[in-house]
């Protein structure tokens, strides 16, 4: 009759452990507390407000709610209000153009040129342009 050695320790025989404690994430890791947790936000209705378009053969922009969109060349970029300093724009020099240049927070500078064809456009746009900024931009903000 052959008797088996007792365990060493305390341990039970191996295949018989008790299964480990289960395992607790350091402090900082794992899910953010249910107040921290991300909850998407619904996608807004349009803010009903004055909107601006200038367009020609090859560039856009777009003055709305949402913020200041562009397209050159069939490359767009678009612009929310929470991410502009400030617009400003002017005649090209030639003065058969608009220029409006979005300056953002972070201090980088886009521009886009588009052409007034016939040359009277442009004044209309300047009017029109003047009162969408200062609607969605008034001075002092």
């Amino acid at each position: 009759m052959t008797t088996q050695p007792p365990p060493y320790g305390n341990q039970p025989p191996y295949g018989q452990q008790p299964p480990p404690p289960p395992a607790t994430a350091p402090s900082g890791f794992g899910p953010p507390p249910p107040q921290y947790a991300y909850a998407p936000t619904p996608p807004q209705p349009p803010v009903d407000g004055p909107e601006f378009m200038a367009v020609d053969r090859h560039n856009s922009i777009v003055v709305d709610a949402e913020g200041v969109a562009f397209e050159n060349h069939g490359l767009s970029a678009d612009f929310p209000w929470q991410q502009i300093r400030s617009a400003h724009f002017k005649a090209s020099p030639s003065g058969r153009a608009l220029m409006l240049a979005v300056v953002l927070v972070d201090g980088r500078v886009f521009e886009c040129v588009v052409e007034a064809k016939p040359r009277a456009k442009l004044g209309e746009w300047f009017a029109q342009l003047a009162a969408v900024l200062s609607y969605y931009r008034p001075m002092g903000s």
